[in-house]
């Protein structure tokens, strides 16, 4: 995207509150856009007619750039890399040209210490080169390649049991230590590749939805018939994020009953119940279940793990290290209130009963990884591992 004017600056006193403010601003002829990360706002202006979502894009790619450099992007961050920041934005801005925005290629050029240089560097070819995500002349003496489908639930239950919100964020996460330039194709059990190739397969196929690839995926190629073909990046990266909408079954169903005994005294019993299969087993598990804000002496009992009081979040922490398909698990807890309390006091807004957990070797969508293949012109053997996890995102439950 050629942009022919743009002038991009920080600004450290942003006036307001920015969620409030629209990112794209038209002033006296002036087209200002900016982006908000921690306590710095960048911001680009332009008097062309552009395509706003392409700048914010490169905001977001300058923020990427600088939190590679400096671990942490805030003003404290900026203002003591100076000039390895003007050394940035000068190569990946060329009078109002978007240039690089690839922060592994541009650490190999441009180093922390910038401002020591004594002898001029050359940028490396992956800048000029067709595929500017990867160096040339990388060795490993043992090629591998590491593939995680991960995918996050996302789930609100309102206080009927009724599932009111349901989706399934995923994502193939690589990383990739392998010589020279592979050429990397991925299969997967696509519905539409699979009828278009007239295959059945043991498993179900699946719907895929919002795909997101990384730049290094030939998009044509999987337009046309629907192949993931790419010379990955070295190192660690995303390959592809999607989203299910589909209705998703809870995967761990939680209970809780609350009583108050007069007004001294509360008594809270909770059942979890896992709703997948005996064969998977969800690790990790807490459940976090909200209490009145001046409880106190808590006395819990638990069929399965461990539980504490956190009174600094106002809950009771529920952890199961090992939670199997097809159980169901009981905690009991008796609070301590004060006797006296304000009447005119406002209700207490409950919070939602919030769990997380993670089931390795599983999907929710039923995705799975046909094939990887690794193509090298040296025709060296590569080890691809794939590894499935699913757990929780917004995991929510509402008592009322």
């Amino acid at each position: 995207m050629v942009i022919s004017l743009l002038n991009f600056f920080f600004g450290f006193g942003f006036q307001g509150d920015p969620q409030s403010q629209d990112p794209v601003v038209y002033d006296n002829g002036v087209t200002y856009m900016f982006v908000q990360h921690s306590n710095v706002y960048l911001m680009t202006a332009t008097r062309q007619n552009c395509n706003a979502a392409s700048l914010l894009f490169f905001l977001h790619r300058v923020v990427d750039v600088f939190k590679h450099y400096f671990e942490e992007l805030e003003e404290e961050s900026l203002r003591d890399n100076f000039v390895v920041v003007y050394e940035l934005l000068d190569e990946i801005m060329d009078f109002g040209y978007p240039q690089y925005t690839e922060a592994k290629i541009l650490s190999e050029f441009i180093k922390t210490d910038a401002y020591r240089m004594e002898v001029t560097q050359r940028p490396p070819m992956a800048v000029t080169n067709a595929v500017s995500w990867r160096s040339e002349g990388i060795n490993y003496k043992k090629n591998e390649v590491f593939l995680d489908v991960v995918e996050s639930v996302n789930i609100l239950v309102n206080s009927n049991g009724q599932i009111i919100r349901s989706d399934v964020v995923g994502a193939l996460k690589m990383r990739t230590y392998l010589s020279g330039m592979p050429e990397c194709k991925l299969g997967l059990n696509d519905r539409v590749l699979l009828e278009a190739q007239g295959r059945v397969t043991k498993g179900k196929a699946i719907d895929l939805e919002d795909i997101k690839f990384h730049q290094c995926v030939r998009l044509a190629r999987f337009e046309n018939d629907r192949t993931i073909s790419f010379i990955p990046p070295d190192g660690s990266f995303d390959l592809m994020t999607y989203r299910l909408s589909t209705q998703v079954k809870p995967l761990i169903w939680v209970e809780a009953q609350v009583e108050k005994h007069s007004r001294s005294r509360v008594e809270i019993m909770v059942k979890a119940r896992s709703q997948y299969k005996e064969r998977s087993t969800a690790t990790n598990v807490e459940i976090a279940v909200p209490v009145p804000t001046d409880a106190s002496s808590p006395n819990i009992r638990t069929s399965m793990g461990s539980a504490a009081y956190a009174p600094e979040n106002d809950a009771l922490m529920w952890k199961i290290r090992s939670f199997p398909g097809g159980k169901e698990f009981m905690l009991r807890a008796e609070f301590t209130l004060p006797s006296i309390t304000d009447e005119e006091a406002t209700p207490e807004r409950k919070a939602p009963i919030r769990v997380k957990f993670e089931i390795p070797y599983f999907t929710v969508s039923g995705i799975q990884v046909r094939y990887l293949k690794i193509i090298e012109k040296s025709g060296y053997q590569a080890l691809p591992w794939v590894r499935y996890i699913t757990m929780a995102g917004e995991y929510e439950l509402r008592l009322i």
